[in-house]
């Protein structure tokens, strides 16, 4: 087994346990620090992340993920290659379609349907791309409308920032595996009626259909992107088949799918490292995002892997 990497997902809550986070992190040999977007609550990842790069040296930062619907090409360009100057060249770009609706709303906008979110989507990844690479962009369309833009300065440290998409679209998943890095797959399905929480999808042939739509987007590539699970729980238990069926009942799906999925980590750290074994043999999954509140957790899984992968 290919010893899986893995990041922290995080939100600061006041200086001084956000820089400590941030030092435990690259300390804990974590790959990078990770903040999502929310405008209107949460912090700003941009802000939060120069901050965690002022006081570590190796860890990565970068948003987890973007919102595409309501950041601008070139002004989101402008934040990662600010972030990659700080730095020293650790940013990395993650960018997804967006799905909660009062995001919009506050902006003054309405969330658009699915097809228009997906060409928003690949509107703003291809240009902000584009720009970060110094190519000159403009856009005259629905989605979006830039004049010869440039990203002159500052310039990105890396030559080529990395890119992440995260979502489970079936047309960008597709596309995802031609242009994307890392795809970043959270088993979250349709968002429900309150606007911000989901059906989830963490049953193995839902995992099954999205990796075959990266492969399949992959076909002419040399090498498909990496995959990347979100873990949304983590118990390290004696029992998790009790553990699975608690959890199953809160999120109304079947505690087989629980213990097999790989948004969660139940069981003994070894029963936890056998099944990232089964999730990189069966996806390709050779990488995880940890939150904050899992760390310790993560800690021992991640001591666990490193003991029997020496």
């Amino acid at each position: 087994m290919q010893s899986p990497i893995v990041s922290v997902q995080a939100q600061p809550r006041d200086a001084a346990s956000w820089t400590a986070l941030a030092r435990r992190a690259e300390a804990g040999g974590y790959d990078a620090l990770l903040v999502a977007d929310h405008p209107g609550t949460a912090a700003s990842p941009f802000v939060a992340l120069a901050a965690a790069a002022a006081v570590t040296e190796r860890l990565g930062v970068g948003s987890y993920v973007s919102h595409a619907g309501v950041r601008e090409p070139l002004l989101l360009a402008s934040d990662v290659a600010t972030l990659d100057l700080v730095s020293g060249g650790r940013a990395r770009l993650a960018l997804g379609a967006g799905h909660t609706p009062a995001e919009w709303d506050m902006l003054g906008g309405k969330r658009p349907d699915n097809a228009g979110r997906v060409r928003r989507f690949r509107v703003v990844a291809e240009a902000c791309r584009a720009l970060l690479a110094g190519e000159t962009v403009t856009l005259d369309g629905p989605e979006a409308r830039a004049r010869e833009a440039r990203l002159s300065s500052p310039r990105p440290v890396q030559h080529r920032v990395p890119f992440t998409f995260g979502g489970g679209n079936t047309a960008l998943l597709r596309w995802a595996g031609a242009h994307a890095d890392v795809v970043g797959l959270s088993g979250l399905g349709r968002t429900l009626p309150d606007g911000r929480t989901h059906e989830v999808r963490w049953n193995g042939g839902d995992i099954d259909r999205q990796v075959a739509l990266i492969e399949e987007g992959a076909s002419a590539r040399a090498a498909a992107p990496a995959r990347e699970a979100l873990i949304q729980m983590v118990e390290i238990t004696d029992d998790a088949e009790a553990a699975a069926h608690g959890i199953a009942g809160r999120l109304q799906c079947d505690p087989a799918d629980v213990l097999a999925s790989p948004y969660a980590w139940i069981g003994t750290v070894q029963e936890i490292a056998a099944a990232m074994a089964e999730h990189q043999r069966r996806w390709g999954i050779t990488r995880y995002v940890v939150r904050e509140a899992h760390l310790d957790a993560a800690d021992k899984v991640r001591a666990h892997l490193t003991h029997v992968t020496r």
